[in-house]
């Protein structure tokens, strides 16, 4: 199996890509051609065992030759990358992005700019495949992708910080495959905490083409590092009025069918965006400090939730800043908010140390105690992770 396949007419194009993916593992195929075969089974047929990674639509194709090609590539193997290379008038993203292209090359790109794009087409086809697995869908696969939202009634918890890990450590398990949301939409911190500047944030995102079209969406998401996508919160925290839980949930259903992990970075407090993403979870990570305040609002959530009918089928307990010498145990914790604490994150220093330089610790591969929790944290969305604990504790202790 060829990891690679260019079809292009141009000798010196052809020369460069090959040149460029030398460093990488796996094999270029090509075909010197200014026409496209009439359907993809006439490429494909040509190749032994899986289909290839990375299909890349070299320069001499006639462009909307191209794209009619690309979109019947995606439809029949959705986990093949196309990389389309041609000149961006300004309106070929749009047109690329709907016939299912995952990237525009420029015909005049250098080495180092062809192997850059090309590995992340890569690694996005080998999230794809992981998504279209059976066995990695907890759900059936029409319903799309895990949506895990990351919960705490009180803020200053370090959930921002849980959050980030978390779609940091899912893009190690699924590159491309993971998408992060800041629904903080008055004061999400997000872009700053892994130094991003977002061209376009969710304002953008939950209105005009964005809204009708998922491909255009993904336009508008900002690519980080860590093999993830973000979308930002709004930069002036006066846009949230124009934001309603309606777009939210159209917001959420865009996303779990293009991502195999949503990770919803949500404000604190059970507010309607809240809400409106709770409809749509699989998955609730609740982030709470160890300090009667935090737990007791934990617990007055769980209860309210339960009663609306709105607590996610799988719920993880993370309790963050852990310490001894605050007077409370873990056993404590559990008593009082009826359910087991899964994951313990100790106090400290590299935490705000990582959150100040702008990269998650999961991202630097530190090993300090609180990555392993956080790590802890991650192998629970694994897809042959078994669920979650039902015991219940019933007798409170903090009063």
């Amino acid at each position: 199996m060829s990891r690679f396949v260019l079809i292009t007419s141009s000798a010196d194009f052809e020369r460069s890509v090959r040149s460029s993916l030398a460093p990488l593992s796996g094999s270029v195929q090509s075909f010197q051609a200014n026409y496209l075969p009439e359907s993809p089974e006439d490429i494909l047929r040509q190749q032994a065992g899986e289909p290839p990674e990375v299909l890349i639509l070299g320069p001499g194709l006639p462009r909307e030759d191209a794209l009619k090609f690309a979109a019947v590539m995606d439809l029949q193997y959705p986990e093949v990358s196309i990389v389309l290379v041609a000149e961006d008038d300004g309106e070929l993203a749009l047109h690329a992005m709907r016939s299912g292209v995952r990237d525009i090359l420029a015909p005049t790109a250098d080495m180092e700019q062809i192997r850059a794009l090309v590995e992340r087409a890569s690694l996005a086809a080998a999230g794809r495949r992981r998504g279209l697995s059976p066995n990695t869908a907890e759900r059936p696969a029409a319903e799309g992708g895990r949506v895990i939202a990351v919960m705490s009634p009180k803020g200053g918890v370090g959930k921002t910080t849980v959050a980030t890990n978390l779609a940091i450590g899912l893009g190690q398990l699924a590159p491309m495959s993971v998408v992060l949301v800041d629904l903080d939409l008055q004061f999400g911190d997000i872009a700053s905490g892994l130094m991003i500047e977002p061209e376009f944030t969710i304002t953008d995102a939950v209105v005009g083409a964005a809204s009708q079209d998922s491909m255009v969406l993904k336009t508008y998401l900002s690519l980080h590092p860590g093999n993830i996508y973000v979308l930002c919160a709004p930069r002036n925290p006066i846009e949230m009025d124009r934001i309603s839980g309606e777009h939210i949930s159209h917001l959420l259903r865009q996303l779990r069918t293009e991502f195999q992990y949503v990770v919803v970075d949500t404000a604190p407090g059970l507010g309607e965006h809240v809400l409106a993403t709770l409809e749509h979870a699989t998955d609730a990570v609740w982030v709470c400090g160890m300090d009667v305040p935090s737990i007791r609002g934990l617990r007055t959530g769980f209860q309210i939730l339960s009663e609306l009918d709105l607590l996610p089928d799988n719920r993880h307990v993370l309790l963050n800043m852990a310490d001894r010498r605050t007077g409370l145990t873990v056993q404590d914790v559990e008593a009082t908010i009826g359910a087991p604490v899964d994951v313990v994150l100790p106090r400290s220093r590299a935490v705000p140390f990582s959150t100040n330089k702008g990269v998650p610790l999961l991202q630097d591969g530190s090993r300090d105690a609180a990555a392993k929790g956080l790590r802890q944290l991650v192998e629970r969305f694994k897809p042959n992770w078994e669920g979650p604990r039902k015991k219940l504790h019933r007798r409170a202790v903090v009063q």
